[in-house]
């Protein structure tokens, strides 16, 4: 009898872990205000991959053979057109993690797809584990780009 207990006991920590870590995906988290920027590598690599700050920018993280990715590159696009005609219209940046590993590493990219949203000035605001949600998207951008 203890062992079924302790079984249900085990489902349902293992349920309520899961339904936690399935709501948490797709959202946008912001980033920490004391974000440590070297201001060396990392940097050199943002501005090689096209984060100038001079606007704000979408940077995501896809591969040839994530399947979602295609997801996040709609997601995005949608948001970056909708805002298109902002003052500072946002940029979609797209990188292959297969073809760019060093930026990945440098931004501590643990999985894909993987989603940051950068201000005017090049710093990061949010980072989006998993496929962004369009409304989570649009209003973490929509302050940037007034």
């Amino acid at each position: 009898m203890i062992e079924i207990t302790i079984l249900a006991v085990m489902l349902l920590v293992g349920l309520a872990v899961g339904l936690y870590l399935r709501h948490r995906e797709g959202t946008a988290r912001s980033a920490p205000a004391d974000l440590d920027r070297d201001s060396g590598e990392r940097d050199e690599l943002l501005v090689a991959a096209g984060v100038t700050g001079s606007g704000p920018a979408v940077l995501h993280f896809s591969a040839d053979w994530c399947g979602p990715c295609a997801a996040v590159r709609r997601v995005v696009a949608d948001a970056t057109s909708g805002l298109a005609d902002s003052p500072q219209p946002p940029r979609d940046i797209e990188i292959d993690i297969d073809a760019d590993p060093a930026l990945a590493r440098a931004l501590n990219v643990l999985s894909l797809p993987t989603t940051f949203v950068f201000d005017a000035e090049g710093r990061e605001r949010f980072r989006i584990s998993g496929v962004p949600k369009t409304t989570d998207l649009r209003s973490a951008l929509t302050p940037l780009t007034v």
